[in-house]
């Protein structure tokens, strides 16, 4: 069975809304929102980041958060009880500067601040200060060369416990709103959470999740041992859940900075072999360079540069392209520039921008 191959196709189920293809991949991540506009629109033949835009700002099917990882994702809004309700139940990170009472107290300031309205971070600054008091505006926390106020180090903690998340920007602000969700019962939440991760990446283990979620091996080896599960060959998929194709996916395709495919499949080995581990990896690292799959397979790096509507898209690969590897690349680089509005030229050549950070 070739469960790459199973994972690659079920990340793309060319069907469906921005929201469905969301929850098929599981999260996608959104640290760069223009990647995860790519990310998303690449998955639905004749979708284009407007269309992505409008499920995130004006139908709010999809709600930009902190996910995984504690990292920015877009998240289909149905699923956000889910969400939260998983990932504000896993044991909490580094959250030195603030007690469990001030942790507390932040979590609620937030809520108020935010309810019915979206406020940049300083507004927000200024507004958990008044609620909970001078201590939350303490500029005690390492930043950039600079100090935040104390009270951010549990920004991703409000956003698990449902009271933050993005809204839209203001000009070039970024702002934050109170999307209004109640997490789900912890126990349920984990269970579901897994259930979608293991359609997704399955088969995978309790070190892999945890990795994906960037939590304890040992809560995630307790949420997998209350699961209904099958064990096959590389690990465990949802119990039922076995099928994979034999051969391996075929075809072409182009994927942005931090595609959920390329960050969330294990063993890294299997996507990443020979050379690619070295060119398309920062520091044993995925996402970090946007790549080029061949068959299912990581097989070079690619870049973009705009200028104005021209759009020159330059690709990397680690071995001599096939004329018909050439016909299918320029097909994803004219469909790149269908989703990003633009007029987009294939050049093959090296690439010397770095990974991103």
């Amino acid at each position: 069975m070739n469960w790459n191959a199973r994972r690659l196709e079920r990340h793309f189920p060319q069907q469906g809304t921005p929201a469905d293809v969301v929850a098929a991949m599981c999260g996608a991540h959104a640290q760069i929102l223009s990647a995860a506009e790519l990310s998303v629109s690449l998955r639905l033949p004749g979708t284009s980041r407007v269309d992505v835009r409008e499920a995130l700002w004006t139908e709010r099917s999809l709600t930009k958060t902190f996910g995984p990882r504690g990292t920015v994702h877009l998240l289909p809004t149905a699923d956000l009880a889910m969400w939260t309700g998983a990932l504000s139940s896993l044991p909490s990170g580094r959250v030195d500067l603030l007690t469990p009472d001030q942790i507390e107290q932040v979590v609620v300031a937030v809520g108020i601040a935010l309810k019915d309205q979206a406020l940049t971070i300083d507004e927000l600054d200024e507004a958990v200060t008044a609620i909970a008091g001078p201590w939350a505006g303490d500029r005690v926390m390492d930043a950039f060369q600079t100090k935040w106020p104390r009270w951010r180090q549990a920004t991703h903690l409000a956003a698990h416990r449902g009271v933050l998340a993005f809204g839209p920007n203001r000009g070039r602000k970024v702002t934050y709103t109170n999307p209004g969700v109640r997490p789900a019962d912890s126990e349920s939440a984990q269970a579901e959470l897994l259930k979608a991760y293991l359609h997704s990446y399955g088969p995978s283990t309790p070190q892999y999740f945890a990795r994906w979620l960037s939590a304890p091996v040992t809560w995630a080896a307790d949420v997998f041992g209350r699961a209904a599960l099958d064990r096959v060959e590389g690990g465990w998929v949802n119990a039922g859940d076995t099928e994979a194709p034999d051969e391996p996916a075929r075809g072409v395709r182009l994927l942005p900075y931090f595609d959920a495919f390329v960050v969330g499949s294990h063993p890294r080995e299997q996507l990443f072999p020979g050379r690619a581990w070295d060119r398309a990896l920062a520091r044993s690292q995925a996402g970090n360079y946007p790549v080029l799959l061949i068959d299912g397979i990581v097989a070079g790096v690619w870049h973009q540069r705009r200028s104005g509507k021209r759009l020159t898209v330059t690709v990397e690969p680690l071995d001599e392209l096939t004329s018909k590897q050439l016909a299918e690349l320029d097909q994803q680089v004219g469909r790149i520039g269908e989703i990003l509005e633009a007029t987009p030229s294939l050049t093959i050549g090296k690439i010397s921008v770095g990974p991103h950070a």
